[in-house]
């Protein structure tokens, strides 16, 4: 892999959904040798993710808010607040699988009709929603959450040899657990039992609201001028 050249394609710049004031574009990586597990592993440790089968990475002219991090799971201390979710998790159920459960989109609908009606989700739909998390080279599985037998959130997760990757969460929307919480905490879970070192949960943004809690899982470290940098308990 390391021979091979990566050469990448630029996105028209359009609004960024995450920050009304900035435009955003994108580096799309155009080389097919790398839309692989192998080629995606090394560029997701360079700060790169993907979006269905598209492997891509944030090249704003004016910004750099979108930094990359990742969680140290050998090493992870949760908080305060983390220790009671974690407590929570005892009165549940989960497992980690290769398929989805029969009746995940009836829970997807739910969430998108609540949390997402005026994005570009809605209305829910089955090929859209793999179209978006699904890629045919790579290797993605379900963690699925139960309260009494009711499946009540779901994670899509890729899975690298020394790692796992956060796509895509869904949960019931109204529900009065922090259920998005909860599946990272699980996907770290996951990582422990399996002894893989890092959980990539995808892209913080300080400014945002949505996209600014992955820095509450300590120890984690970004990806600064490319270098991954370990933040201080």
């Amino acid at each position: 892999m390391k021979e091979l050249s990566l050469q990448l394609g630029l996105t028209p710049e359009s609004d960024c959904n995450y920050l009304p004031q900035q435009r955003d574009q994108l580096g799309i990586v155009m080389d097919q040798p790398w839309l692989n597990p192998n080629g995606y592993d090394l560029l997701i440790s360079s700060g790169y993710r993907r979006s269905g089968s598209v492997i891509y990475k944030p090249m704003c002219k004016n910004c750099n808010a979108c930094t990359p991090l990742r969680i140290n799971c050998t090493e992870f201390t949760p908080s305060k607040s983390q220790k009671r979710q974690q407590n929570q998790l005892k009165k549940l159920q989960w497992e980690f699988k290769q398929q989805l459960d029969p009746n995940w989109f009836e829970l997807y609908e739910r969430y998108i009709n609540v949390r997402h009606a005026s994005g570009s989700m809605f209305p829910a739909n089955k090929q859209q929603f793999f179209d978006f998390v699904s890629a045919s080279w790579m290797n993605t599985a379900f963690l699925h959450l139960y309260q009494d037998n009711q499946l009540i959130a779901i994670a899509v997760t890729d899975v690298f040899p020394d790692s796992l990757s956060a796509v895509y969460s869904f949960f019931e929307p109204e529900h009065k657990l922090s259920l998005g919480t909860l599946c990272v905490l699980l996907q770290v879970e996951v990582c422990n039992q399996t002894q893989r070192q890092w959980l990539y949960p995808g892209y913080q943004i300080d400014q945002c609201r949505e996209m600014n809690y992955k820095i509450r899982f300590m120890p984690h470290q970004k990806l600064i001028n490319g270098e991954w940098i370990s933040s201080l308990l």
